[in-house]
C-alpha cells in the first residue's frame, strides 16, 4: 500500500507525509493537516477488538495511517510502552457508561494523545539526527500532558503557554514543576491568545531555524491517538447484535477529542450520533443551529476551564470533512453540508450553574463522581436522551476528560468532600514552581523566543 498523504485544510501548502504532517505540527499555510483519505475497518476487524488489549486496538488503529511510515514490529513497541494504564467504562444508569480517560500519568485524556504522540516524534527525529522546539497552548490540561509526555528527552525542548488564572493550581503545578526540557509562561491573556501566539510563530520565517513544531492538537499526531478510544469502548461495551451502534457524547472546547470520535466513524465504527457539549462558549451550538459562524472574542472563563475556547481550531477539519474550507481565522470560503452534519451531531450548551447541579444528581442518583467537563458531557447526553426519547437499552458513552482531584474546590463546593489523590497528584503542593510571565504581545513573545532559544 502506498503511503497516505495529508493535505492541508487551506489548500494551498504541499501535501506531505505523515512524519512531515507530524514534525511539522501545522502547515505553511496555516491549515491543519488531514489525511486525503481515511482508512477504513471491516464489521468482522471491529467485532475482532474485543478479544484485543488497548494497546492492541492502538496498535490496528494507528498503523492504517503510517502505512510505509514505520514497521510493525518498531509500532508495536511504541503502542505497548505509550498505553500502561487502565481505561475504566463505568456504569451509570441502563446502558448509559462513562469511560474514564483519567488513570494515565497526568490524569487527564492528553495522556492518550500526548504520550503517543511524544513516542513518535522522537522516533522520526532519532532517525533523521535533528532537534525539535515544541510550542504549545493550554487551557488546562494539554500542557500538563505535553510536559510529561516530552520531559528528559535529550532532542526535544518545550515551552507552554496558558492563560493567566485560567487554569487550576494543580493543573498549573503539573507543568511548572518539571524543570530540565520544559519551560512554561502565563500570557497575560485567554487560550485563544496563547494559540495565537504559537500559530503566529509558525508562519514567521525568522524563527525557522529553531525547527519549532507544535503538540497541540493542531497536530495531527495528536488526533490519531484519540481515534483509538471510541473503537475500545465500543469493543468491551457492544451488545453482540450485528446491528449494534453507539452515541458518544464529548465535552468539547478545541474539538481535537471530538475528531478523533468523527475520524472513528470515517473509519467504520457504528456511531449513531455524537453529542457535542459545550460551556458557555457556544460558537459551534450557534454554527450547527445557524449556519452561520461568528467566533466568541474573547473567550467567556468557564468552570470548565479548558473548554474556554471562543474558536476551536478543529472546526476547520469537520467543516473539511463535511466538504466546506475554513481557514484559520475562522472565515469560511465553502459551506460543509450543515444537513449531514447536524443528522451526525446534536450540540448543546451547558452554563456552569448546570454544570454543577449535574456534578450532584450525577453523585447523588448513581454515584458517579465527575469534574466539571465530565458533568458537561454527561449533561448533554441527559438532555439528548430526553428530547430524543432515546431507548433504555440503546448503548450511550459520555467522556470523563480529567481526574476530579484535579478540581478540589469545585468538589468540596458541591459535594462537602475532596476527592482522593491519584498518585499522579501527589505531593504537587510541595514542589517548587518555575515559569515566566509574559503580556500578550507577538514581538515580545518573539524575542523571548530568540533569547532563550539558540
Amino acid at each position: 500500500m502506498e503511503p497516505i498523504k495529508y493535505y492541508s485544510t487551506n489548500l494551498k501548502a504541499d501535501e506531505v507525509t505523515f512524519s512531515e504532517a507530524l514534525l511539522k505540527g501545522i502547515a505553511p499555510d496555516k491549515g491543519l493537516y488531514m489525511p486525503k483519505e481515511i482508512p477504513t475497518f471491516t464489521r468482522v476487524e471491529i467485532k475482532s477488538f474485543s478479544q484485543k488489549e488497548y494497546y492492541e486496538i492502538a496498535f490496528e488503529v494507528i498503523r492504517k495511517f503510517l502505512v510505509g511510515q514505520i514497521n510493525d514490529d518498531e509500532l508495536l513497541d511504541l503502542v505497548k510502552d505509550a498505553y500502561n494504564y487502565d481505561v475504566p467504562l463505568e456504569k451509570g444508569f441502563e446502558n448509559k457508561y462513562v469511560m474514564r480517560l483519567d488513570q494515565g500519568p497526568t490524569a487527564s485524556f492528553k495522556d492518550f494523545a500526548a504520550r503517543m504522540m511524544g513516542r513518535l516524534m522522537n522516533y522520526y527525529i532519532k532517525k533523521e539526527n535533528r532537534k525539535l522546539l515544541i510550542l504549545t497552548a493550554t487551557s488546562g490540561d494539554t500542557g500538563s500532558a505535553i510536559a510529561n509526555a516530552f520531559y528528559g528527552l535529550d532532542n526535544i525542548k518545550v515551552l507552554v503557554l496558558f492563560p493567566d488564572g485560567e487554569v487550576t493550581d494543580r493543573q498549573r503545578k503539573q507543568m511548572t514543576t518539571l524543570g530540565k526540557n520544559i519551560q512554561i509562561i502565563s500570557l497575560k491573556g485567554k487560550f485563544d491568545d496563547c494559540q495565537a501566539l504559537v500559530k503566529e510563530s509558525f508562519a514567521d520565517s525568522d524563527l525557522d531555524y529553531l525547527g519549532l513544531s507544535s503538540a497541540n492538537s493542531i497536530n495531527i499526531g495528536r488526533l490519531i491517538p484519540q481515534i483509538v478510544y471510541y473503537f475500545y469502548s465500543f469493543s468491551r461495551l457492544r451488545m453482540g447484535n450485528e446491528n449494534d451502534d453507539v452515541i458518544f457524547s464529548v465535552p468539547s472546547g478545541n474539538f481535537g477529542d471530538m475528531m478523533g470520535g468523527v475520524f472513528a466513524k470515517h473509519m467504520g465504527l457504528p456511531i449513531k450520533k455524537f453529542i457535542i457539549s459545550v460551556n458557555e462558549n457556544d460558537e459551534f451550538t450557534s454554527f450547527l443551529n445557524t449556519g452561520n459562524y461568528s467566533k466568541i472574542e474573547p473567550s467567556k472563563n468557564c468552570l470548565s476551564s479548558a473548554m474556554n475556547v471562543g474558536h476551536p481550531s478543529n472546526l476547520a477539519r469537520l467543516v473539511a470533512l463535511y466538504g466546506g474550507v475554513m481557514n484559520e481565522k475562522g472565515e469560511i470560503s465553502k459551506s460543509p453540508d450543515m444537513d449531514k452534519m447536524r443528522k451526525d451531531i446534536y450540540s448543546s450548551s451547558i452554563s456552569d450553574q448546570v454544570t454543577k447541579d449535574m456534578i450532584k444528581e450525577a453523585y447523588d442518583e448513581h454515584s458517579l463522581l465527575l469534574e466539571p467537563h465530565g458533568s458537561v458531557g454527561w449533561k448533554g447526553l441527559m438532555d439528548y436522551c430526553k428530547e430524543f426519547n432515546i431507548d433504555q437499552d440503546q448503548l450511550c458513552i459520555s467522556l470523563e476528560t480529567a481526574h476530579p482531584a484535579k478540581f478540589p474546590a469545585q468538589i468540596v463546593e458541591i459535594l462537602k468532600f475532596d476527592p482522593e489523590l491519584p498518585v499522579s497528584l501527589e505531593g504537587l503542593e510541595n514542589k517548587t514552581e518555575y515559569f515566566d510571565n509574559l503580556d500578550n504581545n507577538y514581538s515580545d513573545f518573539k524575542n523571548y523566543l530568540i533569547n532563550n532559544y539558540k
